[in-house]
């Protein structure tokens, strides 16, 4: 049985802890959404080390329609941040790579759609390391155990950090602590999305966090085509959450 307050009070103290040991003097640095991840996550941080000791980075790509809702998540904790626009940088990378200079050999770059949807999380964790290093902070991971189960991340994008408070969490735990700590209920219930196709995270994955949660944690799952496909995003995805196969030499 999941008991929000013995677990709100443990990862308060885990993140306090962490940074105990790897920057006393350090700022926690959190991309902000406006999503129940960000969100909760920042919150745990301002528990943890105070209000001040918090740096929000909003990173639209150009327009961003729920922007409103990192706003209203700043001002609610009154953490500092800093809007960054990455429109400038996605669409000067992509332009250097479809006009690269290709040597004998190498045909042309086509960017693919999934390209497209994979740039943006890798440029806004580059952004995030530029605070914090400018910034004297450790970037927070923001992703959740329903997430991480099935690969919704992508990989040194959004998957990347220097700590994580929710990895070992599901969407149902994380949203109790969110309202566990005083989240607005907006910001705990807004619905995941990517904000590129217009349909939300449950629409793509085919199953809803509430199926896949239950399956997680109970191993539950009455709908036998769902339970497979989980199974094989799982195996598949598996290779984003370990560490990097290095060759195994040692000398003789």
């Amino acid at each position: 049985m999941f008991d929000v307050k013995k677990t709100t009070a443990a990862v308060v103290r885990w993140t306090r802890e962490f940074f105990e040991e790897n920057g006393p003097d350090c700022n926690a640095i959190i991309g902000i959404s406006g999503g129940k991840d960000s969100s909760v996550a920042a919150a745990i941080c301002a528990a943890a080390l105070g209000k001040e000791r918090v740096i929000g980075v909003l990173m639209p790509n150009g327009e961003q329609s729920d922007l409103d809702m990192a706003q209203l998540l700043v001002s609610h904790l009154g953490i500092r941040a800093v809007e960054v626009n990455i429109r400038d940088a996605y669409e000067g990378a992509l332009h250097a790579l479809e006009n690269g200079k290709y040597y004998e050999g190498m045909e042309n770059i086509t960017v693919t759609e999934q390209t497209k949807v994979n740039l943006p999380p890798r440029l806004r964790m580059a952004m995030l390391y530029a605070v914090g290093q400018s910034m004297n902070g450790r970037v927070a991971n923001t992703c959740n155990l329903s997430e991480d189960w099935v690969g919704y991340s992508t990989r040194y994008g959004d998957s990347a950090g220097d700590f994580s408070p929710l990895s070992r969490l599901t969407v149902q735990e994380v949203k109790a602590i969110g309202r566990e700590l005083g989240l607005p209920d907006e910001l705990v219930d807004k619905v995941p999305s990517d904000g590129l196709c217009g349909r939300t995270d449950e629409d793509n994955l085919g199953f809803t966090y509430a199926v896949l949660d239950r399956y997680i944690r109970e191993g539950v799952c009455e709908d036998e085509e769902i339970r497979a496909k989980i199974d094989e995003k799982h195996r598949r995805n598996l290779f984003k959450l370990q560490l990097m196969p290095c060759f195994p030499y040692t000398p003789d």
